[in-house]
C-alpha cells in the first residue's frame, strides 16, 4: 500500500486546503454569529450560498464521486485526505458539496438509481439545488439490528405503487430548508431471506401523508440548519418507479451505500480531532497557571503526545480500509470498515475532550468549536451502526480463521 498521493489527488488537495484557510476559515465565526441571531435559526446564511458558488467555479465540487463525469475522479483512498481537511471546518464540507447524507444519497443513485430517478434528484442534488435526508433508524425498535424494522414500503395496484408507512428519526438533514425528497428503508416482503425482504423508496418531503414531527437535539445541539429529524410516513402513496433497483433490493443498497460513507465520517472525523488537538496546543502553550504554560502542568504534555499518536495511528487504518474498499470492494472490506468505526469515533471523542479539558470554562462553552465537536464524535459512536455492533462483526472475522480448529466456537 502506498499513500502518496497522485498528483491530481495532491493537487486537489493544496487546492481545498489553500481555499479553505483563505475563504472558510476566515468566516466560520460570522457563520456561527449569524445562525445565532437570526429570526429562523433553519435558515441558511447567506455566505454559504456565496462561498459554494466560488468553490464551484474554482472545481471544488462533488470531490467525493469517482465518476470523473459527476465528480472529481478520485478514489475513495485519494478522496479521504481531502474529507480529513473539510472535517477540521463547521461549513467546509457543505461548501463543497461533499455532505453527508446527500453524499451516500448521491452514490446510491448513481450505482442503482434509474435513469429517470437520476435526472429527477440527481442532477440537482449534484448542482447543489437541492439537499436531502436518509430514512433509516426507527424509534421503535433495535436499529442496530434493521432487520427488526417495521417501518414498511408494500407495493398495490397490481405493483404499479408502492405505499410507504412508518415512522423514522435521526433523519439528518431533514431540517435543511432545501430538503426536497429522502431516501425511505422499509418493509416489503416478510417472507423472504432477512437480508431481501427491504426496499429502499425515494420520496418526495412535500408528498402527502409525510410529516416532519420534531427535530432532536445531540446533547443539546440541534445541527441547524440541517438537524436530525423524527418524520411519520402515513399512507404514503407513490409510484413503483420510486423504488430504486426494484423491491427488495434495500440490504443490497444500503451494505454499498455505508462503506464509502464510513470512510467519509472517520475521515472527517479525523479531521475534527486534528483541529482540537491544534486548539489544545496553542491553548497550553498560552495559557499560563502557577507560573508557568498549562503544558507543563499535570501530565498534558503526555496527553498531547498520546493524541498524536492516536490520530496517526486511526489515520493509517482508515487509508488502508479505503485502499481495500478500492481494491476489493464492499464486501472485502467488511471487517476493515467496522474496525475503523469503530476505533475512530472513540478516538476523536478522547481527543477533543482532552483539549475541553485544557480550554477549562472555554471549552464547554460556544467560544470554541469543542463543545459542539464533542457532541458530533459522540453522536458517530451510534450513527451508521454503534459501537458493539461493529465490534461484533470483527469478532466474528476474526474467529472465523480459526473456527475449523475449534467448531465449539
Amino acid at each position: 500500500m502506498d499513500f502518496t498521493p497522485s498528483p491530481k489527488a495532491a493537487d486537489f488537495l493544496a487546492r481545498v486546503g489553500d481555499f479553505i484557510d483563505a475563504e472558510i476559515t476566515p468566516r466560520e465565526r460570522e457563520y456561527l454569529d449569524t445562525l445565532r441571531s437570526q429570526e429562523d435559526r433553519w435558515a441558511v446564511p447567506e455566505l454559504i450560498g456565496e462561498l459554494k458558488a466560488k468553490a464551484r467555479a474554482e472545481g471544488l465540487w462533488n470531490l467525493f464521486l469517482p465518476d470523473p463525469d459527476l465528480g472529481a475522479g478520485l478514489s475513495v483512498t485519494e478522496y479521504a485526505p481531502l474529507a480529513e481537511l473539510m472535517g477540521r471546518s463547521l461549513i467546509a464540507p457543505e461548501v463543497f458539496n461533499c455532505n453527508a447524507p446527500d453524499t451516500g444519497n448521491a452514490e446510491v443513485l448513481v450505482h442503482y438509481g434509474s435513469d429517470a430517478q437520476r435526472a429527477q434528484w440527481l442532477r440537482p442534488l449534484l448542482a447543489g439545488e437541492i439537499r436531502s435526508a436518509f430514512c433509516m433508524t426507527e424509534p421503535d425498535v433495535a436499529s442496530s439490528d434493521a432487520t427488526t424494522m417495521t417501518a414498511t414500503a408494500t407495493l398495490d395496484d397490481d405493483g404499479a405503487t408502492v405505499v410507504v408507512s412508518g415512522r423514522k428519526w435521526w433523519s439528518t438533514g431533514i431540517g435543511h430548508p432545501d430538503c426536497r425528497f429522502v431516501i425511505f428503508m422499509g418493509l416489503t416482503d416478510p417472507a423472504a431471506h432477512r437480508h431481501a425482504r427491504h426496499s429502499m423508496v425515494l420520496v418526495p418531503l412535500d408528498t402527502p401523508g409525510v410529516t416532519i414531527e420534531r427535530m432532536l437535539p445531540v446533547l443539546g445541539y440541534y445541527d441547524e440548519p440541517h438537524g436530525h429529524g423524527e418524520v411519520s410516513f402515513t399512507d404514503v402513496r407513490l409510484p413503483s418507479s420510486a423504488i430504486i433497483a426494484g423491491p427488495c433490493r434495500g440490504f443490497e443498497i444500503a451494505q454499498g451505500r455505508l462503506g464509502s460513507g464510513r470512510i467519509h465520517h472517520c475521515m472527517r472525523l479525523i479531521g475534527l480531532a486534528e483541529r482540537a488537538l491544534e486548539l489544545a496546543c496553542r491553548r497550553s502553550l498560552e495559557r499560563i497557571a502557577f507560573g508557568k504554560p498549562i503544558a507543563n502542568l499535570g501530565g498534558n504534555r503526555e496527553r498531547i503526545a498520546q493524541a498524536r499518536i492516536a490520530i496517526n495511528q486511526c489515520r493509517l487504518q482508515v487509508l488502508q480500509a479505503a485502499w481495500l474498499l478500492d481494491t476489493a470492494g464492499p464486501f472485502g472490506a467488511i471487517s476493515e470498515l467496522s474496525q475503523v468505526k469503530a476505533a475512530v469515533p472513540a478516538m476523536a471523542q478522547q481527543v477533543i475532550d482532552m483539549a475541553i479539558q485544557l480550554h477549562g470554562g472555554a471549552g464547554l462553552s460556544d467560544d470554541t468549536p469543542l463543545a459542539g465537536s464533542l457532541a458530533a464524535a459522540r453522536a458517530l459512536r451510534l450513527a451508521d451502526g454503534p459501537d458493539e455492533v461493529h465490534l461484533g462483526v470483527v469478532a466474528k472475522y476474526e474467529l472465523a480463521k480459526y473456527q475449523g480448529e475449534n467448531r465449539a466456537a
